[in-house]
């Protein structure tokens, strides 16, 4: 089937561009060409040839004909405008390509593209034009060194890949099914494998919010060597804690995510052993695996549609739960079944998204989350504005009488929110100190403004009116600065990890706060049944802690205890249902995951009454034939 492929590809070009290599990178095809005119022009015979095979398809330069990196750089700098503010130019020779990132990426471009064209005709490699984020993301440029360092790799690895996705003839599929190694009527270690007699793909794998209960991996339909695909939804690490553990035993393939959830997952799972190793805690995997990872990882972007087997092909819509978080539409044969897996999502806009994604074409079955599936008052949400003016109004009693307030919070996505709400605040003049995986993710999100909502685009864009660096926010990046937090009499606001205080700087920040009244813990996310965060939420009086000589101690907790309903990135159980109203298809079957068992029972209950189709709680180690 690949050499059919390129034997098309090789038919529908001119014959004098000069081709010298066609390869995959994953299911795009790329050409790789000498003759210098067609490699600066070829958009009309490329388009048309596109047309024809239904497949993504990029013209690169042969490296022949490229010119010395130095002289390159030189060349570039001097066509770019000093106004363009490039940052750094980075080349990845296997494929060749640079890139260049800027402060003003529309002056890179030029108008009508004149100027990016400019730069293709004088250098002869192909260029990628990126915004430099605002804040700097440690996290961001280790993945990028990696990906850079590992191109000769990932050229191998990518052409590998796309041979085998289009190593066979579409079959007929006889049947499909879907097994849960996690997640079905619990919240944590979301883990679905989907089955055809041709792929086995998994869609997320992550662990408990305890950190201590991973996915059944060992169960007899699961073969880690295998596994041909892993999508991840996004990254939290009860959706993607565990893929470094597939990585270190066995599995060798695909992870395919956006761009800012890859990022955002190294910076998780860094975290996750960095926090395993303070507590004496062995991790599953160690850094290596999650590199590994990086290495093996492909970026789509939502709306791409992409081959991930010789069967399935996917493509990310926006969930709206926190930055690049995806639905993944599932389109298995040739318009036989349209599987939706929404992954965690958020039916409202919100300050830093728009609402989740709903005109699918088709939708045969729906597998969607019921973290507040319930029908009872605690899941139903108030408006979130109401929860803003809510939770300024804590915030500045609490500042105003001499006190601090802790937010513990998770580090991606409501962090950001809660930034974005006391930016706005005229009357806020304390410091809000921010620890430093916080800072990162932070940093992360002003890289990809184009995943977040229009409204806060601008305010990126418009570098005066960013909230993320507004200056009343200050990193925490020691133990030294965390103490001269703690021991500053001065009132202020942390927001720091763990958001279920199930570990991280947040624990530390607790034992100083807790036993002064004037103090208010304000707990803005889902706390799990068995944390230290819901034990607290229900009002003990007195936590069980590890103490600074390492022995279990009673810690009192006299400070004030605030929730905040209305700010979650997960959809209350009317925004649930609307959801599956206004999808443009009615799903034939909907199966409920990721919430606890009586939640999601209730929603399934809600959802067959109202719609009048066929709806399943699984268990999990259950699999159900969906063909």
């Amino acid at each position: 089937m690949y050499l059919k492929i390129k034997d098309e590809v090789i038919e529908g070009l001119p014959k004098d561009a000069d081709i010298t290599e066609i390869c995959f990178e994953g299911s795009e095809i790329v050409v790789y060409v000498k003759n210098k005119d067609f490699f600066i022009n070829h958009d009309a015979p490329v388009r048309e040839l596109v047309s024809k095979l239904k497949k993504r398809i990029a013209i690169r330069p042969d490296a022949s004909i490229t010119k010395d990196m130095e002289e390159v750089e030189k060349i570039i700098r001097e066509i770019v405008p000093k106004e363009a503010e490039i940052d750094e130019i980075t080349f990845e020779p296997a494929f060749s390509r640079l890139t260049i990132e800027a402060k003003k990426p529309g002056l890179v471009i030029g108008k009508n593209g004149e100027t990016l064209k400019k730069i293709k005709k004088e250098t002869l490699w192909a260029p990628v034009v990126k915004r430099a984020p605002a804040i700097k993301s440690d996290v961001v440029k280790t993945i990028r060194r990696i990906i850079f360092k590992e191109s000769e790799f990932r050229k191998k690895f990518l052409n590998k890949l796309g041979e085998k996705i289009h190593s066979t003839e579409k079959k007929e599929i006889e049947w499909i099914r879907v097994g849960f190694l996690g997640s079905a009527r619990e919240v944590g270690r979301s883990c679905i494998l989907l089955q055809t007699p041709e792929s086995n793909v998994l869609l997320d794998c992550g662990i408990k919010p305890t950190g201590d209960e991973f996915p059944y991996i060992n169960a007899p339909e699961v073969d880690i060597s295998k596994i041909d695909a892993i999508v991840l939804s996004h990254a939290h690490l009860d959706h993607c804690g565990f893929i470094p553990y597939l990585y270190k035993y066995g599995y060798d393939g695909p992870l395919y995510s956006t761009a800012p959830t890859r990022d955002l997952f190294v910076l998780l799972s860094m975290d996750y052993i960095d926090i395993s190793q303070r507590e004496g805690l062995k991790s599953p995997y160690s850094k290596k695996d999650i590199e590994n990872a990086v290495k093996h990882s492909i970026i789509l972007d939502y709306d791409e549609v992409s081959d991930i087997t010789p069967d399935m092909r996917i493509t990310f819509q926006n969930a709206g739960h926190i930055l690049g978080s995806s639905q993944v539409h599932v389109h298995l044969g040739e318009g036989l079944h349209n599987f939706v897996y929404t992954g965690d999502f958020n039916f409202e806009r919100s300050r830093l998204f728009e609402p989740t994604f709903t005109k699918f074409q088709r939708v045969e079955t729906l597998l969607m989350e019921s973290t507040y599936g319930c029908s009872s008052e605690e899941c139903i949400q108030p408006r979130r504005d109401e929860a803003e003016e809510k939770l300024k109004k804590l915030i500045m009693e609490t500042l105003n009488n001499g006190g601090k307030v802790l937010i513990p919070s998770f580090a991606v996505g409501r962090a950001q929110e809660v930034m974005c709400i006391l930016a706005d605040m005229e009357e806020m003049k304390y410091p809000v100190y921010l620890e430093g995986m916080l800072w990162d993710a932070t940093a992360i999100h002003t890289t990809y403004p184009e995943y977040l909502n229009r409204n806060l685009q601008r305010k990126i864009l418009h570098e005066k009116d960013n909230p993320f660096t507004n200056p009343m926010f200050k990193r925490v990046g020691s133990a030294q600065e965390r103490k001269e937090v703690i021991e500053s009499t001065q009132p202020c606001v942390v927001i720091a990890t763990s958001g279920m205080l199930v570990g991280g700087p947040a624990i530390e920040y607790l034992k100083a706060f807790a036993e002064d009244p004037r103090n208010m813990i304000i707990f803005v996310g889902y706390q799990a049944e068995g944390t230290l965060g819901r034990k607290i939420q229900k009002g003990w009086k007195e936590i069980p802690i590890v103490g600074e000589n390492g022995k279990r101690t009673a810690l009192p907790i006299k400070m004030r205890v605030e929730t905040i309903e209305g700010l979650s990135g997960h959809s209350d159980r009317n925004q649930l249902i609307n959801y599956v109203y206004r999808l443009s298809d009615k799903p034939r079957k909907i199966l409920i995951n990721h919430g606890e068992e009586s939640r999601s029972i209730d929603l399934a209950k809600t959802l067959h009454k109202l719609l009048k189709v066929e709806t399943v709680v699984p268990k999990n180690l259950e699999i159900i034939r969906l063909k």
